[in-house]
């Protein structure tokens, strides 16, 4: 009925105010869609957003309540893409692989103009569109360029911690940077001494010194 399309439409449109405002009306021609649910939801620590199909053949997005709206307008047309290519796909397919490629790459090209993003992100970001991964956090170049709008204090990636050095992660856990394996870094939580792999562009706190509790 007209009273539960206006509530999905609020909803959906709630997503306007955490883009940049040169997108907005782009944006708003994507999501106008009846049986699309986008909602913004807390912080997850494994995904940015997901997409869903329901049995009644209604999709949910929800996204991360992202404040940088560069990342965010990212994550929303990667999970529209997954939308589209449900939408219009009978056959079971890969979630990333090339029909949602070709999606992505449809969806994203309206977007690559400096209107939209900062000259440093637009450059790594027509790089990654030529071939995108399940994650922009396989690019570090293009995730350097996107942290530089983040509101994250005194972070900083793992790949400027200097080996043997320590630093503070995952509920404030003390870690020792070890060295690199393949694509990742050996780190050992300084507790435990368990060891663990880390991504090059991991967001961590520098720590100068650790002070042992005594037992």
């Amino acid at each position: 009925n007209y009273s539960c399309f206006q509530h999905k439409s609020m909803i959906r449109n709630e997503v306007l105010n955490y883009i940049p405002h040169a997108s907005i009306s782009l944006v708003k021609n994507l999501i106008n869609e009846d049986n699309l649910i986008i909602k913004i939801v807390k912080i997850r620590k494994t995904k940015y957003g997901d997409f869903k199909k329901f049995r009644d053949g209604s999709s949910q997005i929800t996204i991360n309540h992202i404040k940088n709206k560069y990342r965010f307008l990212i994550t929303l047309i990667h999970e529209l893409a997954h939308f589209r290519v449900n939408k219009n796909t009978k056959k079971r397919v890969k979630p990333h692989g090339i029909e949602w490629k070709n999606m992505f790459q449809l969806l994203m090209l309206p977007f690559l103009n400096n209107l939209i993003f900062p000259e440093e992100i637009l450059s790594k970001l027509a790089k990654y569109i030529k071939n995108p991964s399940a994650t922009t956090d396989s690019d570090i170049d293009l995730v350097v360029s996107l942290s530089k709008y983040d509101d994250e204090g005194i972070s900083v990636f793992l790949f400027d911690i200097l080996n043997q050095n320590l630093f503070k992660h995952n509920k404030n856990k003390i870690y020792r940077k070890i060295g690199k394996l393949r694509k990742r870094y050996v780190c050992e939580e300084v507790k435990s001494k368990r060891k663990y792999l880390f991504s090059p562009v991991t967001k961590v706190e520098k720590v100068k010194k650790y002070e042992k509790s005594s037992s």
